[in-house]
């Protein structure tokens, strides 16, 4: 699943709230993004894709609905059976009302199903593999956190890849003009 800046999607719901029918009506449901790895695009080669809900405090929930926090370092990890967002920073909505121990890296539980953590767990194992997040959205009015299965691209791949978005530039340069 491919998630941009701003998007609604299309589902299907089955019950309608309050008259206790069952009903496949089509609604729109928004999915924004709310914080985004930058790089990891450019420093990683992904190969598998999940969605994973992460546990939050309240303060963090909104601080992410205000754009605050970055990704950049973090990665996550599987312990006992339950998959970690480490590393990620996520600052308090007002600092000035922070709890005295708050800390904005700690470790935060993602909430995946068990087959999915055994596949990331099996990729965790592998040499050359590791797990980052790519962006955190709502789904309505969930927090959400898109993890990837990536390897590290070598320098000559990073070479490799502005290369290639510079001849595209230029092309669509040229194509604008003629």
């Amino acid at each position: 699943m491919n998630v941009h800046s701003a998007r609604t999607r299309l589902v299907r719901a089955h019950f309608f709230p309050g008259t206790g029918k069952m009903s496949e009506k089509m609604y729109y449901e928004s999915v924004a993004n709310l914080i985004e790895h930058k790089r990891v695009h450019f420093d990683y080669e992904l190969l598998e894709q999940f969605e994973a809900g992460v546990q939050l405090f309240g303060t963090e929930v909104k601080s992410l609905r205000a754009h605050h926090g970055k990704l950049e370092g973090a990665h996550v990890t599987v312990r006992g059976g339950e998959a970690f967002l480490m590393n990620a920073e996520i600052p308090p909505f007002q600092a000035a009302n922070a709890s005295k121990g708050y800390e904005s890296t700690r470790n935060r539980r993602l909430l995946m199903t068990k087959k999915e953590i055994a596949e990331i767990a099996k990729a965790e194992e592998q040499a050359g593999l590791t797990i980052v997040p790519i962006s955190v959205y709502n789904k309505g009015r969930k927090m959400k956190l898109q993890v990837g299965i990536a390897r590290g691209k070598k320098r000559f791949d990073k070479r490799e890849t502005t290369k290639k978005r510079e001849t595209e530039r230029e092309i669509r340069r040229e194509m604008k003009y003629e």
